[in-house]
This record gives structure tokens, C-alpha cells and sequence, in this order.
């Protein structure tokens, strides 16, 4: 712990006192032709990243590949203060600044952390988030709510497809791996003549999983079968309208077999579960450029997607302890429909508005989220196979606007605000019913110093917010046992307000004159109001979940990135973070008073450091290390994750067109959680409460052959 806090304090003092911000700006001459500015598209209007008044961070394509990152979840643990969870086969949901949730069962769920793919609203199915010909990362950490909306209270991250062009070009990769993996990629694009510019994408990934199951004698009950095909067209449909295509498709058919009653990588279960995400999704952006400094924007979104999640509740199988086991699947299936629509209206240039520059967007914003759930599960209260259904409607509508002014050649303010209303209809077969409602607001102020060229100095306040719902599953069961003194407890909690999330951070970011360092450092405070925290009920044989609004949660921390190239053929990176998070007011319902202790899935640092070099012109190395703090996995138990370190190797070999890569991750072959549970499930032990885990990618290593064209 301490070498990691005189890490992370080194870091932040060379950040600071090595930071281009406080560089002569008569050195803002020299040439900077060769400078690579790297911009942000996640904003209304695209900034460098150095000039976005939030803490944002990017992976770009080539540093995704030194990781050897197939999936979203490959990549997260090397941005600052980012976490996420387990519990299905691939990371569906994601925590930022230690708000987030951990997973979905049967209640809807609206996520603190979204994720856009090609401007397409894929919160809570990450396990759409395939890399392969992803041309960037890009995470917004603190409300995004001015910006996103509902499902960003807590930040965003958003995936860019390259793009297309004019020039035939494209790319294939072919990789192996231990654990039987297999990856086919194929991305291609250019002019296809009066159609426009295209850009189509396909990938293949196979793998057997890390788990052993001694059962049955296999080791591929969990494993990953994903298909994903992108294709991008742009159209000119004349000089003044342009027509952006957007068709995608996901197949993911992945086992979940991912606990063990020894907490070891060898299962005991007699029937494993599934994982499965079927998705298309179409957007069609219409812009008319024929103003003189603005441009309208309309676009229609539209993402069907059915996902199957399953798992054996027992974990185990008959004869395991006579008289002690019982035997149970649980399976959910949900069919999603959205429908999204949006208008917005923005300046191109900065342009005299009331005799100041300034910059603005205005927007309406209309979304439809339609979930129709089929779980099938063994009642064990009433002892009787079940199946349950439910029907979720949400829509909202929005209106929002920003506006940059910039009041000299340095500062400038950036005002942002969105108001939105959601009319949600709940309806399921227990006969509970709910119609929860409400209007929110969020948005930004942003004051904004330019101390040289590509240096700043901001501070920004922000607020967000999140949907409030229905706890339908735990007032039906109640129901259905007649045990009155529960229900009268959990009508009091029928439904749970939405939640509020203020936000006040102060950041510095820049790069040398020569571009050889870059730095970032951002310090915030948070606090929450109404919290949405998951509560849990073990009463008269009965357990349910259900959400409950605590009174408040506090977090604040540190953040900090850099990069030097220190020589031609020799440069370090690294970031860092520091956490520090409190919930008060949320008491469980055996009265266990959480007042005090940390949030779940917030360690209190998180790291990444790296080197990558040449040896001539052909041969790079990449070796980098990713760790983090012990943290809570729940906010209903006290157990913890360890902390963990881990280490990744990459050689490669470039010839012309053409990349050889050897990879390693998680060298050391560390094991590290990422989800638990604490409870009894083991009949050998009479079901007395224990911690479960799940844990992380183990050793893995490789070989990838690719070549651009």
C-alpha cells in the first residue's frame, strides 16, 4: 500500500511540475507539424483531448492491440479509477468513480454508466463491446448527463469504428491462443462510387474459457463464441446533405459456469448456464450543411436486442451431500426494443453572439426502451417450477443546449443544460403494477483557461442524474406467501426515486511544445443524493432483491495520465488514481448500518504503468503493469475483493504491411476477483454463509498475425 501511494504521489508531482501548462508560451513557435492531436468525438462539438473541460481518457488502436484486447473488458483496467464487475461471461456492466452497478436479474435496471458504439445506446449490454476495428476508446468519468442523458449519471464510454474513406484500404488479423482461443478478423472500406464512402467490418472469437468443470469432465462450459459485423456508409446526397449509415450485428452464444463451491477454477455443476446477447441496430444520421456557419443534425436510432442469461443455482449436483443438496436453474430472457430520435442544431465556428465568440448547440431528444422479461426458475418458496414475466416501458423526451463563450484568446466558459422527463409502465404476472415518473434536470458550467497552445487549466461543475423504478419482484413474492409483516416492508419500497449526482472538478492538461509529453491531472468531489443502492431480504425462507434509495454518498480523488517520449526509440506511460468514497444512510434490512463505510467496486487506487521501446526499425516491445486497491463487492455485505497486480508483454515484429505479435496478459498468472457473493450454498457444509468469486482472466498468451492494406 505504501509503495503504491509513493507511486501514485510521484506521479501527480511529475505530472504537475513537468506540466507544459506552465511553459513560456513565446516556445508555442516552434514547429509542431509532427504533433498527432488527438480529438475527442464524444462532445457536441470535437475538442483535442486537451481542451475538454472533464476528466476524459482514450485508448487508441495501437495501444488496444499491445494489450491483445478483443472485448471492452480487456481494456478497462488500465483507465484511472474505472472498474467493473463480473457475474456474467463478459463485462456488462462498468463502475466509474466507484458508482455503478453489478448486475441484473430480474428487476429493469437503469445503468449510472452508459456505452455508445457508433452513436448507438448500448448501455447494460457490454458484452456488445467487441474491439476489433474500433479506432478508439473514450471514457468521460463524473455526470455526462448534460451531454448523454439518462443512462450517464456517472460517466460514459463511448467506441468510434474507423471511419470510412475515399481510399480502398482495410485490414485482416488472425490470432491464437492457449485455452483454445481463436480470432478471425476481416475490415475493408473506400469509395463505393455515388453510394458514398464505406466501411464493413467482421470478427470471429472462440475460446474455451478458463473454467474446469470436474463434473462433467469438460473445460468449455464457459466458453465465448462472439460474431460481430459493422458496416459504415456515408453519403453526399449533394453538396449540402450528407447521409451517415450505421448497420450492426452481434451474436454472442458464451457459457457461464464461473463459481466454484472451493472458490478454485474447477466447478462441480450438473447444469451449466449460458450467456447469449442477438442484436441488430441500425442509426441514419441526416445533416444539412447549407448554413453559413451551422448544421442540423437528425438522426433515428433503432437497436433490437434478445439476451438469454442462465446458471445453475446450486452450483453443484445430486448425490453431492444426501440429504442436504437441492437442485435449481434460473433463466432470464429478455426481448429489447429501442427507439431513439434526436434533432440538434449547432455552430460550426465560433461566431459573435451578443459581441461575444461563441459556439452553441440546442437539441430535442426523444428515447423508447421496451423490455419484455421470460424467467424460468424453480420456485422454492412454493415449491413448483414458475415462470415469471414482465413488461417495461420507458420513454423519455428531452430538451438541451450548451453554450461555449469565449471572453478573451484564453478563457472561456461552457454552460450546458437538459431537462428530461421519463413516463415508465410496469406491468407483470404477480399483477404488480407501477407507473413510476418524474422530471430531471442536469448540465455543466465550465470555466476554462488556455496557458499555451495545447495547455489548459479548467474547472468544471456538473450534475447528473438516473431514472427512478419499480421493485416488482420482491412485492410480487411478498404477495404470494402472504407474509404481511414483509410486504407491508416493501410496499414502503413499491418504488425508489431517481438519483442525483453533483460534481465539482478542478484539472490541468498539455502537451511540451515538441509533443513528446503529455499530461493530465484532475482532482474532483462528489456527492450523491437518493442514492439507488440494492438491498437484500432473507426472511421466512424468502430472499429478494430490491433497490432503496439511501440518503446520500460522498466520494473524491485524484486522477492523473502521462506520457514521455523520452527518447527516438524509448517512452514511458502511466496513470493513476486515488478514491475515497463514503455511503451514509443506507441500513440493511437485518439492520446492518452501512453509514461510514465505502461504496462497492471503489478501490482506493488504481494503476497502470508502462514502457515501450524499438530495437531499429522493425522490432517493438510493450511490457506494462495494471493494479488496484482491495474494494467491497456489495453494499449489502462487508466482503472484498484482494488487491491485485498483473503484468502484459508484448513483442512485435513489423515488416511493410505486415505486424507478427507475441502477447502475454496477466503474466505472473495472478488470481484476482472480480465479483462475490456472500451466503450459504454449499450442502457439504450445511449451507453455512460463505464468500463466492468469481475471478479474472488467469495467464494468457499468443501469437497475432495481421496486415493492413
Amino acid at each position: 500500500m505504501k509503495i503504491i501511494h509513493s507511486y501514485l504521489a510521484a506521479s501527480i508531482t511529475t505530472v504537475l511540475f513537468t506540466s507544459p501548462v506552465f511553459a513560456d508560451v513565446a516556445e508555442d513557435t516552434q514547429d509542431t507539424q509532427d504533433i498527432e492531436i488527438i480529438e475527442v468525438s464524444g462532445d457536441f462539438h470535437r475538442r483535442t483531448l486537451n481542451e475538454t473541460t472533464s476528466s476524459v481518457s482514450i485508448i487508441d488502436k495501437d495501444a488496444m492491440q499491445q494489450r491483445h484486447s478483443q472485448h471492452l473488458q480487456d481494456t478497462l483496467n488500465s483507465f484511472a479509477n474505472v472498474n467493473f464487475s463480473g457475474g456474467t461471461s463478459t463485462a456488462r456492466f462498468i463502475q466509474i468513480r466507484g458508482i455503478g452497478e453489478r448486475s441484473q436479474f430480474v428487476d429493469p435496471v437503469t445503468p449510472s454508466v452508459g456505452l455508445l458504439i457508433d452513436g448507438i445506446d448500448y448501455s447494460g449490454l457490454g458484452s456488445a463491446a467487441s474491439l476489433f476495428d474500433i479506432n478508439q476508446v473514450e471514457v468521460f468519468r463524473g455526470p455526462q448527463s448534460g451531454r448523454f442523458g439518462v443512462n450517464a449519471m456517472a460517466g460514459l464510454l463511448l467506441l468510434d469504428s474507423t471511419a470510412p474513406s475515399s481510399d480502398f484500404n482495410g485490414e485482416f488479423q488472425l490470432s491464437a491462443g492457449n485455452y483454445s482461443e481463436a480470432m478471425g478478423g476481416l475490415a475493408m472500406g473506400g469509395s463505393l462510387g455515388a453510394l458514398g464512402n464505406a466501411r464493413f467490418s467482421v470478427s470471429q472469437f472462440q475460446q474455451d474459457g478458463y473454467m474446469e468443470n470436474t463434473y462433467l469432465d469438460k473445460e468449455d462450459t464457459e466458453q465465448r463464441d462472439e460474431l460481430s459485423a459493422r458496416f459504415l456508409l456515408d453519403t453526399e446526397l449533394s453538396k449540402d446533405w450528407l447521409l451517415q449509415t450505421v448497420l450492426h450485428y452481434n451474436d454472442v452464444d458464451n457459457g457461464y459456469d464461473a463459481f466454484s463451491l472451493d472458490n478454485t477454477r474447477e466447478t462441480l455443476s450438473d447444469e451449466p448456464g449460458f450467456d447469449r446477447l442477438e442484436s441488430q441496430a441500425l442509426r441514419l444520421q441526416l445533416s444539412y450543411l447549407g448554413f453559413n456557419n451551422s448544421r442540423l443534425e437528425m438522426s433515428i436510432n433503432q437497436l433490437d436486442a434478445d439476451t438469454g442469461y442462465a446458471y445453475d443455482e446450486d452450483w453443484t449436483y445430486e448425490g453431492i451431500a444426501p440429504g442436504w443438496e437441492y437442485s435449481s436453474f434460473d433463466a432470464y430472457f429478455r426481448e429489447r426494443d429501442d427507439k431513439t430520435a434526436e434533432v440538434r442544431w449547432l455552430s460550426d465556428d465560433p461566431e459573435a453572439l451578443f459581441g461575444i465568440d461563441s459556439e452553441w448547440v440546442l437539441g430535442l431528444y426523444y428515447y423508447d426502451k421496451s423490455v419484455q422479461l421470460t424467467r424460468d426458475y424453480f420456485n422454492w418458496d412454493l415449491g413448483v417450477p414458475a415462470i415469471f414475466e414482465s413488461d417495461y416501458d420507458s420513454k423519455h423526451g428531452a430538451l438541451y443546449g450548451e453554450l461555449t463563450q469565449h471572453w478573451t484568446d484564453r478563457v472561456s466558459t461552457i454552460t450546458g443544460l437538459r431537462v428530461e422527463r421519463y413516463d415508465n409502465d410496469y406491468l407483470d404476472s404477480r399483477g404488480v403494477k407501477a407507473e413510476p415518473e418524474d422530471t430531471m434536470v442536469g448540465g455543466n458550467f465550465s470555466l476554462r483557461y488556455q496557458a499555451s497552445d495545447e495547455s489548459y487549466l479548467y474547472a468544471t461543475v456538473a450534475r447528473g442524474y438516473k431514472a427512478g423504478g419499480v421493485n416488482g419482484e420482491a412485492l410480487g413474492k411478498a404477495e404470494d406467501q402472504g407474509l404481511e409483516e414483509l410486504e407491508n416492508y416493501l410496499l414502503e419500497r413499491a418504488t425508489f426515486a431517481p438519483e442525483i449526482l453533483w460534481s465539482t472538478e478542478l484539472g490541468v492538461k498539455g502537451s511540451s511544445p515538441d509533443g513528446r509529453l503529455t499530461s493530465r491531472v484532475s482532482a474532483f468531489y462528489h456527492w450523491r443524493d437518493d442514492v439507488q443502492l440494492k438491498g437484500w431480504v432473507n426472511r421466512d425462507q424468502s430472499f429478494v432483491g430490491y433497490i432503496e434509495n439511501a440518503a446520500e454518498g460522498t466520494g473524491y480523488g485524484l486522477e492523473a495520465e502521462i506520457r514521455n517520449q523520452l527518447t527516438d526509440w524509448l517512452a514511458v506511460f502511466a496513470s493513476a488514481s486515488w478514491l475515497k468514497t463514503e455511503i451514509d444512510g443506507f441500513v440493511t434490512e437485518d439492520g446492518m448500518d452501512m453509514t461510514g463505510r465505502e461504496q462497492a467496486q471503489a478501490p482506493n487506487y488504481q494503476f497502470n504503468i508502462g514502457l515501450e521501446g524499438w530495437v531499429g526499425e522493425n522490432f517493438q516491445w510493450v511490457i506494462q503493469a495494471d493494479g488496484k486497491d482491495e474494494f467491497y463487492f456489495s453494499d449489502s455485505h462487508n466482503q472484498k475483493a484482494d488487491s491485485m497486480a498483473v503484468l502484459h508483454l508484448a513483442l512485435n515484429y513489423h515488416y511493410q504491411d505486415w505486424r507478427i505479435s507475441f502477447w502475454g496478459r496477466n503474466l505472473t498468472d495472478e488470481d484476482y476477483e472480480v465479483r462475490g457473493f456472500y451466503f450459504g450454498n454449499d450442502p457439504r457444509k450445511e449451507y453455512i454463509p460463505e464468500t463466492y468469486v468469481q475471478y479474472g482472466e488467469p495467464r494468457r498468451f499468443g501469437v497475432t498475425v495481421s496486415k493492413s492494406f
